[in-house]
């Protein structure tokens, strides 16, 4: 058996699933194949014994798509593959019209991976219930990263749909980052610093600047948040929100670790709070950074199985979540306080609970590390990928459920 997979463009999350998908078939023996742009390949690296096929599959529809259809037929022709594995509905929608003009080699079953929610409004909302369309009718199976998409995929007219197991990478298991406590208290240390020469033309700024300079490391609450600066993070809201708690004495330092196209905005909005939020870029020591937090905090409008929170969760932090997406299957009722998406009272009202009750964020700590055990690992997730894969490459030719029990 071999598999090919495909996917567009992709900053983050589905490069890397792919990326692990791809890793873990290799090593138990299974030859694949990954089909995408070249900066995907740039940016993940698929490894050794891969096979990789550049086709431009962008993150919009555009004029191009037919010669990415031909390219993608092309490719897949010649792969030998046995079973096509695409990741979002523009990659899945492209391979299954691929796959539908005259196949070379006998038919391919076709499994799509639905990691986001799509645009609902306008002309984009319009092509994405196309893409839907496609994919439902044409894959054997769809797996999803949360149940609101399932019922979506089902309501579209999908034959067989599951839930897709989005691990987060490299994890040596639940509590692992408390080995890191050094590091974490380190962090403390260089972002109190820094705070000291931020923001002091504001009063908060100064309040700020002199409770960090002033006090130990651990003395001022550390807020922190983490992911690409987009608007489907909701880190406006979560600025907005910094707003309500700069009562709190000491004030909580708010560190938002990522990059994006909302950064100058954010930071714009942010700078009537001063040396209250740093904006810390990329950072290749999020597992240290999380142990830092006194609270982490995900404000995001939509998620499927962010791997940002799978990582809090196993660094046992107490953590304020937007009930959306498949958050609340990740944290469970009580492994994190769940708020509504886009509402910056209840956000400041919920870290305000935390940074003042110390047996809730006991509570929420020791959830948060029970929840963490539940949490697939990567080896679960390629053993219920090739599960499928197997199944279909079985199953190719006959009727009835595709997914396995």
């Amino acid at each position: 058996m071999k598999v090919a997979f495909v996917l567009g463009t992709t900053a983050g999350g589905t490069g890397r699933h792919v990326q692990m998908l791809a890793a873990g078939c290799a090593v138990r023996g299974v030859p694949c194949a990954v089909f995408g742009p070249g900066e995907t390949q740039r940016e993940f690296g698929f490894g050794d014994g891969v096979e990789f096929g550049t086709v431009d599959i962008g993150d919009r529809p555009n004029v191009r798509d037919p010669l990415a259809v031909l390219r993608l037929r092309h490719l897949l022709a010649g792969s030998g593959a046995d079973v096509v594995h695409a990741h979002g509905l523009r990659a899945g929608a492209l391979a299954a019209l691929a796959l539908s003009l005259r196949p070379v080699g006998g038919p391919r079953p076709l499994v799509v991976t639905v990691h986001n929610a799509p645009p609902s409004a306008g002309v984009n909302g319009a092509i994405y219930q196309a893409l839907e369309l496609i994919v439902a009718r044409s894959a054997a199976a769809v797996l999803c990263v949360s149940a609101d998409l399932e019922a979506r995929m089902r309501r579209a007219g999908a034959r067989d749909v599951g839930r897709a197991l989005v691990p987060s990478l490299g994890s040596a298991g639940p509590g692992s980052a408390g080995l890191g406590l050094a590091a974490g208290e380190a962090i403390r240390r260089e972002l109190a610093t820094a705070g000291t020469a931020a923001g002091a033309h504001t009063a908060a700024g100064a309040r700020a600047s002199q409770e960090a300079a002033g006090g130990e490391a651990g003395g001022r609450p550390l807020v922190v948040a983490a992911g690409r600066l987009a608007p489907q993070k909701g880190f406006a809201t979560l600025i907005e929100a910094a707003t309500r708690w700069q009562d709190l004495s000491p004030a909580p330092l708010l560190a938002i670790a990522g990059e994006g196209p909302l950064r100058a905005g954010l930071t714009a909005s942010a700078a009537p709070l001063g040396a209250a939020v740093r904006f810390l870029g990329h950072r290749a020591d999020v597992p240290a950074l999380l142990v830092a937090a006194d609270v982490f905090v995900l404000p995001s409008v939509w998620e499927g199985q962010p791997l940002i929170l799978q990582e809090a969760l196993r660094a046992g932090r107490p953590i304020v979540a937007t009930r959306v997406g498949g958050i609340p299957h990740l944290t469970g009722e009580d492994g994190a306080l769940l708020i509504p998406a886009g509402d910056p009272d209840a956000l400041a009202a919920a870290v305000r609970r935390v940074l003042t009750s110390p047996s809730l964020a006991r509570r929420l700590a020791d959830a948060a590390l029970t929840r963490a055990r539940t949490l697939p690992s990567e080896n679960d997730a390629v053993e219920a990928a090739i599960a499928v894969y197997r199944h279909l490459t079985a199953a190719a030719l006959t009727p009835g459920p595709h997914l396995p029990t």
